[in-house]
């Protein structure tokens, strides 16, 4: 089939490149194209595994890096000798908590728009990326460019560069820029457009609701830019843009609100047509709700291909999904030119990073000390006094000595149970004497210098809504509608969402830190003993549209 579309952006392939695409797509028989337009989830290191990526032979494999990185680089060398193509191993590269386990910690997206420095942003996309290849990494899904619109959104805040059009833009393009630099192809994400609905699409289809003129002048613009900058590979997303699909089917109904990853009109018309994006389309991950809710399994995975989408993400069973593939093909719902177009995509995915003629392994320390000390500078930078109305910082031992802590400890979505919370035992490391509130404390003046209410959520994956659930806090119906502000001096600190002013504006003193990182606890620590400066920039609006809030 024709392959000049590959000499353009934004995969660039020269002769030698081409010819590689070429030779390859041939010797791959109709089983192995159909397993190259999956990637698959991979979890664990075991030899089944390993077996079951040699039977399939995926197109790549999201790797959820979670032992040494010895372990991690023999397993990644095992599976990528088992595969007839050199795959592609992807990650979400979105700092905090997705960082590499044992690479440096660095701040999530909406941490570093608060740093909102182009400098920070760029050192800190070099050492993900550096540290990510050195694992073996050549795709990463990222930078998300969704807008932080909607602030009771559990699933766009802190994974995101906040809700200014300008800043979103400077910030992930540079993300793009360093990434590929590197040899990891960048990916924009939540195609259509995340932000404007405060649900989340692992749980629900979500509506990008804006007119086609507001879309083009926030996601379009976003998105234009991006596919102008060569970002490789776009994430189709379980997002519905009704706007659009009624400009052209005016009386659509329901197929308004059909999600992007298996919208003909979204992926083909929009993204290719109109926005003349020439690289690789990912749906988003396929076991989500957003997904599975519109139709069954069955149609979905054929759909998604059909109406533009070049691979598939994840699976809970591959192998029936590819007997999905195989069965429209038979049947002729799925056609082979339109097979081989997403397989052509896919190898000129892996040809634009150079994967058709390997050269030597980086060999990179991981955290090493300069790349720990340089992101720790920043991070200082990060944590947001948003008011401080009582004059309460910074803190002293002298007037703050007793503290009573309200906390939820760190809530991650794939830790069976919350992490323990760093920033109290460095409170007590100050000379502080810290209590953890219980349902039977007695609260007063004469037991308490000082009350902090410290919340550790960051906005990622399935949390539905974040906000501050007062009966569970404090242990009680009669407790949950207790304020001590006015007798006791209190503070509110938020190691990840940002938009707890709104369930509590009159607490009189509210700090912001984004990521639940022990680097970022320590930060926050420093600016509130005083030896650090506080952040002033706030990435988003943290009051929420509520002007009580900010007084």
């Amino acid at each position: 089939m024709p392959l000049a579309h590959l000499r353009e952006k934004p995969f660039n392939l020269d002769t030698a490149a081409l010819a590689w695409v070429a030779a390859t797509l041939a010797t791959l028989s109709e089983e192995e194209r159909i397993g190259q337009i999956f990637t698959l989830l991979s979890r664990s290191s075991s030899p089944d595994e390993l077996a079951q990526l040699a039977a399939l032979q995926p197109g790549g494999i999201t790797r959820h890096f979670a032992s040494t990185p010895e372990a991690e680089k023999d397993f990644i060398t095992a599976y990528r000798n088992s595969a007839k193509v050199p795959p592609l191993i992807s990650a979400d590269l979105e700092g905090s908590r997705m960082s590499l386990p044992f690479g440096t910690q660095v701040l999530n997206p909406l941490g570093l728009a608060a740093v909102n420095d182009p400098a920070a942003t760029m050192e800190i996309s070099r050492i993900m990326a550096e540290e990510a290849v050195a694992a073996g990494v050549n795709w990463s899904f990222t930078p998300v460019i969704d807008i932080n619109h909607a602030w009771r959104s559990a699933i766009v805040g802190t994974r995101g560069f906040g809700s200014n059009i300008d800043a979103i833009e400077a910030q992930a393009m540079i993300q793009i820029e360093v990434f590929q630099k590197y040899g990891i192809a960048a990916t924009v994400k939540h195609w259509p457009g995340e932000g404007y609905d405060d649900r989340d699409q692992h749980l629900v289809t979500t509506v990008n609701p804006l007119s086609m003129p507001e879309w083009e002048n926030t996601y379009g613009r976003l998105y234009r830019r991006a596919i102008n900058d060569g970002v490789l590979s776009v994430m189709s997303a379980h997002i519905a843009l009704p706007s659009y699909i009624k400009s052209k089917m005016p009386h659509a109904k329901i197929e308004a609100f059909r999600p992007a990853s298996l919208s003909h009109h979204l992926n083909v018309d929009l993204l290719r047509g109109e926005l003349g994006f020439n690289g690789l389309i990912v749906s988003d991950a396929t076991p989500m709700g957003g997904f599975g809710a519109w139709c069954t399994r069955a149609q979905a995975i054929v759909e998604c291909l059909v109406n533009g989408c070049d691979m598939i993400l994840f699976s809970d069973n591959p192998v029936q999904d590819m007997a999905y593939v195989r069965e429209a093909l038979a049947s002729g719902i799925l056609s082979r030119q339109r097979l081989n177009e997403a397989v052509t995509r896919v190898l000129g995915l892996k040809a634009a990073l150079g994967l058709h003629s390997p050269k030597a392994r980086v060999s990179t320390a991981f955290a090493t000390p300069a790349n720990v000390a340089s992101a720790q500078k920043i991070t200082q930078r990060a944590p947001t006094l948003v008011k401080d109305t009582q004059k309460l910082l910074p803190l002293s031992l002298t007037r703050h000595r007793r503290i009573l802590m309200f906390i939820t400890d760190v809530i991650e979505p794939f830790a069976p149970q919350p992490i323990k919370l760093a920033l109290t035992q460095m409170l007590r490391d100050e000379g502080f004497e810290v209590t953890l509130h219980r349902p039977e404390t007695e609260i007063s003046p004469e037991h308490f210098d000082l009350i902090l209410y410290v919340f550790a959520e960051e906005t990622l994956l399935t949390r539905s809504h974040i906000f501050i659930d007062w009966m569970k806090l404090t242990g009680g119906f009669q407790k949950a509608m207790k304020r001590y502000w006015h007798d006791i001096p209190s503070a509110m600190i938020s190691f990840g969402y940002p938009y707890y002013l709104y369930d509590a504006p009159r607490i009189p003193t509210y700090i912001n830190a984004y990521s639940t990182l022990d680097c970022v606890q320590a930060a926050t620590l420093e600016c509130l003993m005083g030896r650090a400066p506080w952040n002033s920039h706030s990435p988003v609006d943290p009051f929420c549209g509520q002007e009580d809030a900010k007084y």
